[in-house]
């Protein structure tokens, strides 16, 4: 029996279970709230801007995976090599980012999440960390039932964390205070934790988010004609998922630079279709549009949500393959249960 196990409390040491290391797990995912409120049974983490990773070690090497999940071994061998050093077994679920400054940046991150190549990867020059939030799997033990607080305690003693890799601190209890400091710094907000909840699969109101700005995944579906002196195309036209239906979101023609409106038009073109993908097409009725097939994701900053289901002031922040367009919906915020 390993040292950490004999060390659990009565209470809570039958929650783990001798298992052997899964192949894949699907990820707790947050809920959006704006009920922002402080608990002394809830912790409050950083909501980073970057892709969501889980790391797989058998005591020899290891397997990184986005949520999708896809492999993301030749995107970021150097988060790989240094977890591969570990001689225990551990699943991690965590963040990979990148920074502009003191900031997370993903339209940084989003240039080296396209590349697929491991040599391309280390020769990028886009510096990358891992910020690990949870321990799910540890020394041959299925431990996601186990509290919140107990498998970070356990995280925080089994992995060494030296750069690349870093440990996500949080605060206890004071999450308003900590959002307005989280604001006021720039942040995209925090992530709100039950402290006695296990992992659990999917969407769940026990981690939630409290936002300072409004982002969110979008599904590309078309794109217009560029004007003026303009390249590549004019604006992406977004949409969500809602039930088995895809509908208008709006357009958003600000954030590219110019090589992502060359490089972004090419993938366009070869996605081109004559029917529209989404259900509510006529909303989106302008000179030059051309619809897509709804295989793009793109991530989105905006400020609101108008009353007809559109964002309002949107900017594109760059592309992201770690979601499949059907699992992109409109999010709002719900209430803490």
């Amino acid at each position: 029996m390993p040292k950490w196990l004999d060390q659990l409390a009565s209470d809570v040491r039958g929650k783990v279970s001798k298992a052997p290391l899964p192949d894949d797990v699907n990820p707790m995912l947050a809920t959006l709230t704006d009920n922002h409120f402080s608990h002394p049974d809830w912790l409050f983490e950083r909501k980073l801007d970057g892709e969501r990773c889980l790391a797989f070690h058998d005591g020899t090497s290891t397997r990184l995976y986005s949520r999708k999940p896809k492999s993301l071994d030749a995107t970021y061998p150097d988060i790989r090599d240094p977890l591969a050093t570990h001689e225990r077994s551990f699943v991690v679920d965590g963040e990979i980012v990148a920074f502009e400054g003191k900031t997370t940046s993903f339209s940084r991150l989003q240039k080296r999440m396209q590349i697929k190549n491991e040599a391309e990867a280390r020769q990028s020059g886009i510096k990358v960390y891992y910020y690990v939030f949870d321990l799910l799997y540890l020394d041959g033990y299925d431990i996601t039932a186990l509290p919140l607080r107990e498998r970070k305690r356990l995280l925080e003693e089994s992995l060494r964390f030296e750069a690349p890799l870093r440990y996500t601190q949080h605060r206890n209890e004071t999450g308003e205070d900590y959002l307005k400091e989280a604001c006021q710094k720039g942040w995209e907000g925090l992530i709100a934790k039950d402290a006695q909840a296990g992992y659990r699969k999917g969407r769940s109101k026990k981690w939630l988010k409290f936002k300072c700005v409004n982002q969110q995944e979008m599904v590309v579906v078309g794109y217009t004609d560029p004007e003026g002196e303009r390249t590549g195309f004019g604006a992406l036209l977004l949409g969500f998922y809602e039930g088995k239906q895809l509908h208008y979101a709006g357009r958003v023609g600000t954030g590219f630079d110019e090589r992502e409106l060359k490089d972004l038009h090419e993938r366009l073109r070869a996605l081109e279709q004559d029917e529209p993908p989404v259900v509510d097409a006529a909303k989106a009725k302008s000179k030059g549009v051309h619809w897509v097939e709804p295989t793009l994701v793109a991530e989105i900053g905006f400020t609101e949500w108008t009353d007809d289901n559109r964002l309002r002031h949107p900017r594109y922040l760059g592309l992201r393959d770690d979601k499949s367009p059907k699992d992109v919906i409109k999010e709002e915020p719900g209430a803490r249960t």
